[in-house]
């Protein structure tokens, strides 16, 4: 039983060698020593104390070839617990050299590497995730304390006393839809969501998407260039009008004043639904980056958001079987495109 890839041979076959040369051994040795003793290769005559002896010897010699035999075939499993019991401890940069003869051996050490790399990637994410979380949760926290404060000690001014209100709440709102994308993203992970599955009409969806969001288009007069096909689709409807939410709420965040909005929808074998608006645009550096969490193109996070939007977006769309892609331009502006399986 020989891999067909390498030509090495199979810890089984490795085994019924090193078990079968023992014996072979042991029972060769025992006869040489047989003939010794009766000093001839003449028919032997074994008294019954030379056959004890003999017995003896031959149990001798097998356990002590056995024990150094053993020595050799554990010790890879040896180096397995050793450093198994490393990455129990948290260390996860150990690797293991995957040059064995042994198949499954080399199998075993390359599975335990892939786990290792796996590990240390999640556990480098999870610095940075606690870290752009607490950076993501000061802000707001910061600000908040900040205007109560001057509300506090500002004169009896109503403009200003309402101007400080209005940037408290923003900021408190901006704090809760951090802590709520949070929590959608951490049941998506968990697959703790119900797979609820309704039949429903996805450009009446994005319609009430866009009406959603009136109170933000409305104050920068942003018009809306709108083209979608009447299309049903069977999905969780909750979950996928996140997605329209942050695309659209994504595409007047970065539109300038009087800017202009695409939202187009068609339908077929594959739903495909496009939200292009003519603002800024997406560095050509950031662009690969766009759907990982926290990841914000605007280092300096003057521009509102968290970083968990498109993220988020990506994430429902893996759940559904759905894709995006972004393109842009910049200074005139990003296209994003949802791709949903289809009838």
């Amino acid at each position: 039983m020989k891999s067909s890839r390498s030509g090495k041979i199979s810890v089984r076959l490795y085994f019924i060698f090193i078990i079968f040369g023992i014996i072979l051994l042991t029972v060769s040795l025992a006869a040489a020593l047989l003939i010794m003793l009766q000093g001839s290769f003449e028919p032997l005559v074994i008294e019954s104390v030379t056959l004890v002896s003999i017995l003896f010897t031959s149990i001798v010699l097998g356990a002590a070839i056995t024990a150094v035999a053993s020595i050799f075939v554990s010790r890879p499993f040896r180096r397995l617990t050793g450093a198994m019991a490393k990455v129990a401890a948290g260390d996860f940069s150990v690797r293991l050299e995957e040059n064995s003869s042994i198949k499954e051996i080399r199998e075993a050490y390359s599975s335990f590497n892939l786990m290792t790399r796996e590990l240390q990637s999640v556990d480098a994410m999870q610095s940075d995730f606690v870290s752009n979380v607490s950076h993501e949760f000061k802000t707001p926290i910061a600000a908040i304390n900040g205007y109560a404060m001057l509300l506090q000690d500002c004169p009896e001014d109503p403009q200003e006393q309402q101007e400080l209100l209005d940037k408290i709440v923003f900021n408190t709102q901006r704090l809760s839809e951090l802590v709520s994308n949070m929590l959608l993203l951490s049941k998506l992970d968990s697959s703790a969501i119900a797979d609820v599955r309704d039949s429903f009409r996805l450009d009446e969806q994005i319609r009430k998407a866009i009406l959603a969001l009136e109170h933000r288009w409305a104050k920068k007069n942003i018009d809306f260039d709108v083209d979608l096909k009447p299309v049903t689709i069977t999905g969780n409807e909750n979950l996928l009008m996140h997605v329209w939410i942050n695309l659209i709420d994504n595409a007047i965040k970065y539109s300038g004043e009087s800017g202009l909005i695409k939202v187009r929808l068609t339908g077929g074998r594959k739903i495909v639904a496009i939200v292009e608006d003519n603002g800024c645009g997406i560095p050509a550096e950031s662009l690969p980056y766009i759907f990982e969490r926290f990841y914000q193109a605007d280092p300096s996070h003057r521009t509102e958001g968290n970083g968990l939007g498109l993220a988020l977006v990506k994430k429902i769309l893996d759940s559904c079987g759905g894709e995006i892609y972004a393109e842009s331009h910049p200074g005139r502006g990003a296209r994003f495109t949802v791709a949903l399986p289809g009838s």
